[in-house]
């Protein structure tokens, strides 16, 4: 036997699993989009991105002081070492006070089609007032922010850098736009879903592949799909099956609290699922702390579908290719406080201390 007809046997071998292997791409990039930060800049609206404003954005996200006890930053809660999340089911606010939901992260949020687990919020500027003022978060005051801020000359200045033309710079508008422009940096591209979706044929093991086509083929991709893999749609948990009360409290209603219409009940922003191998516990309680069992619940609730065990193992897999390069992100170094800035706000969490 000659090696040219070996040769082309071998060849002729390799032929169904190219034509598997390049139909999966091509349905994997009818599904997916990839991470970018071009991408990324073109989500934002209405909020033009300097590297002045990224940079006063970087320094607010990391500052206690925007919290009234001056304890809790931005970072506390969307800790971008941890996937942009907390380590806890929810999140600890002031005073002590244990949140209602796990905070959604942080990374790639930009690519959200709203904020928060039931989209209250259009934006991430929306959102970035949202916990400055909630009660049970950073329970403080627009006024009181800016009066902070106004206190440091160096924020005014950086501010005054930010918002050139703008008549009162140091603002809790601009406090906000300026979270928005660092937030939009927080993408991971070059996931091993991304390099696969570019024609990468090894970025995929085998099992990562098994995991992509049952994805897709069992409807997950129905909802988890775009740029980040999800946070692009509204879904009803449970849809088919409720999973436990644990996991899907009877009082939390979903988006039913921001519409009132019936429809919406226990109706929930898609998770998105990008690095979502870094950030257990998952859903909005934060009571599944296995990306196994998640996979398994969203199969029994929303799809039907009873998983065999080699399924679950290879949508993890799959999942864990969704995992891109993580921000880098220098630790800054905060301007100082003046004798004019407001003190913390600390008698409740004083009161229960021990």
């Amino acid at each position: 036997m000659s090696r040219a007809f070996i040769a082309a046997l071998s060849a002729m071998a390799l032929i169904p699993f190219a034509a598997v292997a390049g139909d999966l791409r091509s349905d994997a990039n009818a599904v997916f989009k990839p991470v970018t930060a071009a991408a990324a800049a073109k989500a934002v609206k209405n909020n033009e991105l300097t590297p002045a404003k990224i940079e006063l954005g970087k320094e607010l996200f990391f500052d206690p002081r925007i919290s009234s006890s001056q304890l809790i930053s931005c970072n506390s809660c969307h800790n971008l070492s941890l996937g942009g999340v907390d380590a806890g089911s929810t999140s600890i606010g002031h005073g002590w006070q244990k949140g209602p939901r796990r905070a959604p992260t942080v990374l790639n949020a930009v690519f959200n089609v709203a904020q928060f687990w039931d989209g209250r919020s259009e934006d991430l500027k929306a959102q970035a007032k949202g916990p400055v003022q909630a009660g049970v978060e950073m329970n403080n005051t627009p006024s009181n922010v800016e009066a902070t801020l106004n206190s440091i000359p160096a924020y005014v200045a950086s501010f005054q850098k930010a918002f050139p033309g703008d008549n009162k710079p140091a603002s809790f508008d601009n406090f906000a736009k300026a979270i928005e422009a660092f937030e939009a940096t927080l993408v991971t591209p070059n996931s091993r879903l991304d390099k696969f979706l570019a024609g990468d044929e090894a970025a995929l093991d085998a099992t990562q592949k098994k995991g992509l086509r049952l994805f897709i083929d069992k409807g997950c991709s129905g909802c988890h799909d775009g740029v980040n893999a999800g946070g692009g749609n509204y879904a009803q948990f449970g849809a088919v099956e409720k999973p436990s009360a644990a996991i899907l409290p009877e009082a939390d209603k979903g988006r039913f609290a921001v519409t009132k219409s019936p429809a919406d009940v226990f109706s929930f922003r898609v998770a998105p699922l990008r690095n979502v191998a870094l950030r257990a516990p998952y859903f909005h309680t934060g009571q599944v702390w296995t990306l196994e069992e998640a996979v398994e619940v969203m199969a029994k609730s929303q799809l039907g579908v009873q998983l065999a065990p080699d399924e679950t193992t290879a949508i993890v897999a799959f999942l864990g290719a969704l995992t891109g390069d993580q921000p880098k992100v220098d630790y800054p170094v905060l301007p100082a406080r003046t004798n004019a800035t407001p003190k913390p706000q600390q008698e409740f969490a004083t009161k229960h201390a021990h």
